[in-house]
Formats: C-alpha cells, sequence, structure tokens
C-alpha cells in the first residue's frame, strides 16, 4: 500500500477543430505526434479536454484516449438535444466515446445553439492549459467556429499549438507562458508526512490513502503555523490597559513610587513587541492557504466514491489552489469509477462522518463563542454604567464643593474610576470585534440550521441524483465559510 502523502499534478490540454478534414488520418497522426510530445516534455500527467462535435472533436477523443491520457468531454448542449447534430451511426460511436470519458459536462441547457457551441469552446479554454486547434487559418465559417476560439485563446495569452487544416505544419504560440508544474501544490506536497491514525491507515484504496495523508500533513501544518491573531491582539490591549491603569493610579492617588515609571514602560514596551510580533507573523500567507487546502481536502474526502455528474469545487475560485482541485477532483472520480460504493454505504457514512461531525464542530464553536459574548457584554454595561455613575457623582462634587465625602471617594470615584472605566468598557467592546463573536454565533447557528436540513432531506432520498444535490448544497455551504474566512484573513493581511 502506498506510503505516499503527495498529489499529482494535471494539467489539461483542451481541443478545437473543424468538422471537415481533407485528411483525417494525416490530422490523427500528427495529433498522436502532439499529445506524445507534450507529456514527454514535463513530468505531470497531462487530460484531455473537448467537445465531440462531428469532425476534428472525434478524432482529438479517440486519438487522446489511444495515447493513453484520460478525457473528459464538454458538451454544448444536452445530450438529447446534441444528437439531433448526429446521424444514427454516428450517434452510436458518440456515445461510445463517452462511456470512456472521465467526466462529462454540458456548458447550456437552454441558450441558442449557435451561443452553445461558442460558449463550450470558451469554456474548453478556460479550463485548459494549452489549447491545440486543428485550423486552416481563415475566418469563422459560423458562430463558435475554430477561428472564435483561436482569437480567444490568444486574448487570454493562452498556450497554443496549431495544426493547420491543409497542410498538417505544426506551431506553438506563447509556450514561454505554460507553467510546468505548481509551487503552491509543490510546497503542500513537500510538507512533512505524518502518521496516520490505525483507523484510516488501513483504507484498501489507494488514491484515497494519499488523499487522507495529504489532509493529515496539511491539516497539522495549518494547526502548528496558525499565528494566533486575537490572542496578540489581546496581548497588546491589556498591556496598553495596564500602562493606562499605572498612569491613573499614579494621578489619582499621588503614587510616586519609582518601579511605577517602570512598570508602564515595561508594559509599552511589552504592547509594541506584541504589534511588532502580530504585523510580522502577518507576512506568513502559507497558514492561510494550508488551512484552505485542507479544508477542500476535507470536503474531497467527505464526498469520495460519490459517482460525480457535478463537480464540487467548480463554483470556488482561489488563486493558487486549481492545481489542487483538479487533482483532488480526478483523483476521486477515477476511485468512484473503478471502487464504485453502494448508495446505502455512501449515504451513511456521509451521514455519520461529515454531517454529523460539522454539526458536533460548529455546536461546539457556538459554545465556546457564546458564553464569552455575554461575558463581554456584561463587562462592558457594568463598566459603562460604573463609568457614568463615577462621573455623574464628580460632576455633582463639582456643583457642591463643600460637601464632605470619605477618605476613599476622591481618588477612586473622582479620579481612578473616570479614568479607567471608559476605556474598560471600550476593551470589552473591543474584544467582542476582536473574536469577531457576533459573527461566530450567528454564522454557527446559521450552520447549524442548513446541515440539520440536509440530513433530514438526505435521510429521505433514494437515488443518486437525489443525494448528489443535497451532498453538493451541503459542501457548498461549509466551503462558502471557508472561502469567507479566507477572503476576511487574506484581505487582513494584505491591508496591514
Amino acid at each position: 500500500m502506498s506510503e505516499s502523502s503527495q498529489l499529482p499534478l494535471f494539467h489539461v490540454v483542451g481541443f478545437s477543430g473543424h468538422r471537415k478534414l481533407a485528411d483525417p488520418a494525416g490530422v490523427e497522426r500528427v495529433l498522436r505526434n502532439v499529445l506524445a510530445s507534450l507529456s514527454a516534455e514535463s513530468d505531470v500527467e497531462w487530460l484531455a479536454l473537448s467537445s465531440l462535435a462531428a469532425g476534428s472533436d472525434m478524432l482529438f477523443a479517440r486519438t487522446a484516449l489511444r495515447v493513453g491520457l484520460g478525457w473528459e468531454a464538454v458538451l454544448p448542449l444536452p445530450p438529447a438535444e446534441f444528437r439531433r447534430d448526429f446521424a444514427d451511426a454516428e450517434w452510436r460511436e458518440v456515445e461510445e466515446l463517452l462511456g470512456e470519458a472521465e467526466h462529462v459536462g454540458v456548458v447550456s441547457e437552454r441558450s441558442q445553439r449557435d451561443d452553445s457551441y461558442l460558449d463550450c469552446g470558451m469554456e474548453t479554454v478556460n479550463h485548459c492549459d494549452v489549447l491545440v486547434a486543428v485550423w486552416d487559418g481563415e475566418p469563422a465559417r459560423g458562430r463558435g467556429g475554430t477561428a472564435e476560439i483561436v482569437a480567444y485563446a490568444r486574448d487570454l495569452g493562452r498556450p497554443l499549438i496549431i495544426i493547420d487544416a491543409k497542410t498538417l505544419h505544426v506551431r506553438r504560440e506563447n509556450f514561454s507562458r505554460l507553467k510546468s508544474g505548481d509551487h503552491h501544490l509543490a510546497e503542500l506536497n513537500a510538507l512533512p508526512g505524518s502518521l496516520l491514525p490505525a483507523e484510516l491507515a488501513d483504507d484498501r484504496d489507494p488514491g484515497r490513502l494519499a488523499v487522507l495523508r495529504f489532509h493529515h500533513k496539511v491539516d497539522a501544518a495549518a494547526t502548528n503555523g496558525a499565528p494566533h491573531f486575537t490572542r496578540l491582539i489581546t496581548l497588546t490591549l491589556a498591556l496598553h490597559g495596564a500602562a493606562t491603569a499605572l498612569a491613573a493610579a499614579t494621578l489619582a492617588f499621588n503614587l510616586h513610587h519609582a518601579a511605577l515609571p517602570w512598570g508602564k514602560l515595561l508594559c509599552l514596551i511589552g504592547a509594541v513587541i506584541a504589534a511588532f510580533v502580530l504585523l510580522q507573523r502577518r507576512n506568513r500567507t502559507d497558514w492561510v492557504r494550508q488551512r484552505l487546502a485542507a479544508e477542500i481536502t476535507r470536503s474531497a474526502i467527505a464526498t469520495w466514491s460519490l459517482p460525480r455528474s457535478l463537480r464540487l469545487f467548480d463554483d470556488f475560485d482561489w488563486a493558487g489552489i486549481e492545481p489542487l482541485r483538479r487533482a483532488l477532483d480526478v483523483l476521486g472520480r477515477r476511485s468512484a469509477r473503478a471502487q464504485p460504493a453502494s448508495f446505502d454505504e455512501f449515504k451513511q457514512r456521509y451521514l455519520r462522518e461529515r454531517i454529523g461531525g460539522q454539526l458536533v464542530y460548529f455546536s461546539r464553536q457556538e459554545n465556546r463563542a457564546l458564553p464569552m459574548l455575554r461575558r463581554l457584554r456584561i463587562g462592558f454595561f457594568v463598566s459603562s454604567s460604573f463609568a457614568v455613575f463615577f462621573s455623574a457623582a464628580y460632576a455633582m462634587h463639582t456643583l457642591a464643593p463643600e460637601t464632605i465625602a470619605p477618605g476613599w471617594v476622591p481618588p477612586w470615584v473622582y479620579g481612578f474610576g473616570p479614568i479607567m472605566l471608559p476605556m474598560l468598557a471600550a476593551g470589552f467592546l473591543s474584544l467582542v470585534s476582536i473574536n469577531d463573536l457576533h459573527r461566530r454565533v450567528a454564522r454557527c447557528r446559521e450552520m447549524r440550521i442548513r446541515l440539520e436540513n440536509a440530513r433530514k432531506e438526505a435521510t429521505f432520498v433514494q437515488t443518486w441524483g437525489a443525494l448528489e444535490r443535497v451532498v453538493a448544497r451541503a459542501e457548498r455551504a461549509l466551503l462558502q465559510e471557508v472561502f469567507e474566512w479566507h477572503s476576511v484573513t487574506s484581505f487582513a493581511e494584505s491591508s496591514r
């Protein structure tokens, strides 16, 4: 059983080409050489991506499969509508090819036919690292033609391999922009591995075991590398408060002990050091990326063996994470095809481990945040009330200065209290904001409601399609929470 905790890197070669070819055999020979050269030039695994229009598209799909590439189909229209473009014999060949596809996606459900073909070509460009085009160099003969797709790829600066449809001459464009490898995934792969718990280490699926090992080490690295911003900010606030308290005590109680100014100085120096450490640690973005990778991988593990006609991660566009998302998607789909899980087995595992585990997590987070929020609110109102009372007492004293008060009242009520209590109230309010308690409590409650609804719905569904829709909504809600955290954290780091 593999001990690897690294994920493979996949690149995608997309395709666009004419429907009518003068020399199909010659084009097939050139395509085979082009795909073989791509595979030989780098140590990544290449995936093929194309539509299945008659002519070049079908030729490309067959060639990619013959040279051993994984192939994904992207259709401009739903199969029932797409079928209208083929004779019966041709459609049987299309169905055979679709049966060999690792994934079949549909770009448009209701667009105009020509618009759908254009959208399909643009989506191919959007999701590929290199575009191969069989093109005669002439303008498009209809909407969505190869010329338009090549022009779009050029506008994006996408690396191109253009095969002249007439002469079969091959030329490359923009290949200086092709990045072999990905430093983000390489950094995650390079993290030191750690031992899996015994109940996970016995997994018989090599792909899932590698993803489990990857997740375990990335999750540990993110946890160990988190800089604990709230603790540092709270420490800075507390040290400033202590320095203010010493200064207020000196004035209110007429204290002139030599240790007091030194104590105040040490508090201020400590606050500056804490702030400096905070700023330095904000420069470390690796733990943010590690946490994001850990949560995406957690979602992939939870949905492992799901027969995915829907890609769970496609709606999220996180810079630098695409190679990880692609690797998880490909490995998960290949595993589902090789070792399909039974419907009941997957559903029960998902309900127990993912939905149940996340409900426990959000309940625990709410139970931690809510008491703290209540205590800080009480602290704010109590200190604010005393501040108002002390200030009112001092104001009344200024109107009747002849009134004799007990000896402890002037230093405490007229001096120290009016200085410290407003600052203490502001400190309690700041801690609510620093710990993001209002949002955390509200978000935890919202997520618990969503997950409870997902659990109820998933309990009663009886088909893969219905279960997939429930899983998709639950995973998107969970990943949206991660996305919001990532956005806030990244913005805080970039705007320091």
